[in-house]
């Protein structure tokens, strides 16, 4: 009776090692005789003792930094760039099969990647093209982990270190870039201001009174400062407007003919109008 209860026993005892209870995020490839037969998982799965064993497989996403890598981008400017690759295993069955060490082949084959297509970009694309870049590189790495059956689902440059020199000459590029976009603003500001000038010119001498309108404008703006000296022209048509006397005529005659002088003269020139006796004006 003792060795039925020994052999109950003991075959309790096997079946509880042979019942593994595996994870939603991993696999069991399983081995029997040498030879896979499955892959198993997740929940609860029987492995027979002496006769299968299994290797497990973690199937989450893996975040993988690459270290940083000298460059040489296709411009000769020497840089150091880093990376980050994301990827997984998809088929459990290949990566134990097909490569020893998956982990450790994905990292060397994306150094690798990473610097041979940077190499292939000038700096500028690599400063302003990062997303280009990140799917170029994902896109090789994947095609070269697929047999092993590792999806890489994205890489990304984080991280791109440049000489001292070269930074301080795209600062003076950047600066001078800033400065000619500048310029370009100012000439096209002068250009519409000088448009709209010239649209107001033709406005002010369509109508003859308006340049009248526009000096007394200016001058009243002028008035407003309080140390300030106000030279009042007075207009050669103003003078039409007085009685016709004889010695108001002579006057104007007067004016105008000294006026026209001073413009031959040199500058500093004294204009003299004599005063004339005043004849009575008589009324009509």
């Amino acid at each position: 009776m003792e060795w039925v209860l020994g052999v109950v026993f003991l075959l309790l005892a096997l079946l509880c090692s042979s019942l593994k209870f595996v994870n939603e995020y991993d696999r069991l490839v399983v081995f029997r005789f040498g030879r896979v037969v499955g892959v198993r998982g997740p929940g609860p799965v029987i492995i027979l003792p002496l006769i299968e064993n299994y290797k497990k497989v973690d199937m989450r996403i893996v975040t993988m930094p690459i270290p940083l890598q000298e460059i040489i981008t296709k411009d000769n400017v020497s840089a150091k760039t880093a990376a980050v690759c994301f990827f997984q295993v998809v088929d459990p069955y290949k990566v134990v099969t097909k490569i020893e060490d998956p982990y450790n082949a994905t990292s060397q084959i994306a150094q690798t990647t990473l610097r041979s297509v940077l190499g292939q970009h000038e700096l500028d694309d690599l400063l302003a093209e990062r997303d280009k870049i990140n799917a170029q590189l994902q896109a090789i790495i994947d095609r070269q982990t697929e047999g092993w059956g590792i999806k890489v689902n994205a890489v990304e440059v984080k991280d791109v270190e440049i000489p001292e020199s070269m930074k301080r000459a795209m600062a003076r590029q950047a600066e001078a870039e800033r400065e000619r976009r500048a310029k370009i603003v100012a000439a096209e500001g002068e250009l519409q201001a000088a448009e709209k000038l010239s649209q107001a010119a033709a406005v002010i001498s369509a109508q003859p009174g308006a340049m009248q309108l526009r000096q007394l404008q200016t001058m009243v703006e002028v008035s407003a400062e309080k140390n300030s000296t106000l030279i009042f022209p007075i207009p050669i048509e103003l003078l039409s407007m007085i009685p016709h006397s004889q010695a108001s005529q002579q006057t104007v005659q007067r004016i105008v003919e000294v006026a026209s002088d001073a413009v031959i003269k040199p500058l500093g020139a004294t204009i003299n109008v004599k005063k004339e006796e005043e004849e009575p004006i008589e009324r009509r």
